[in-house]
């Protein structure tokens, strides 16, 4: 269709023409509205947004935990590394858990080393919450 017969046509309608894709030969354009286009537009753009940007997981574990119990948990946390979430590992320390850390701390290495997917760590053992606390994501 020629230019100046869809401008008549968008006007008629009371719409706009609207170029969807410049670089093809022809270019292709729409006759809509261009505030709906713009809007579709950002809804799309939102909703790629929230894709690429990968969630923060918690697995809880303790240091009392058996080491099957601990493989479920390691097992669990290869699986959101591999949705390409950030997982944070939190152990959770009871009463006077809380004092004797260098025992906590080595239950703690224990765990890591039973995951078997390549990672990478965002931010090292430390003590928070009630506990300790480290993150990971997905390595290269």
């Amino acid at each position: 269709m020629k230019l100046s017969e869809a401008l008549a046509l968008a006007e008629e309608k009371g719409l706009d023409v609207v170029e969807i894709a410049p670089n093809i030969k022809p270019p292709v354009v729409k006759i809509i509205s261009y505030d709906k286009f713009r809007y579709q537009q950002r809804k799309e753009e939102k909703k790629h947004a929230h894709k690429t940007v990968g969630e923060l997981k918690q697995v809880r574990i303790t240091p009392r935990a058996a080491d099957n119990d601990l493989m479920i948990r390691a097992k669990q946390t290869e699986k959101f590394l591999d949705e390409g979430n950030k997982v944070e590992i939190m152990m959770a320390l009871r009463g006077r858990e809380k004092y004797n850390q260098d025992w906590a701390r080595k239950r703690f290495a224990d765990f890591i080393k039973m995951i078997t997917a390549e990672y990478q760590i965002t931010m090292s053992v430390r003590p928070g919450g009630r506990g300790l606390i480290m993150q990971i994501v997905k390595g290269k």
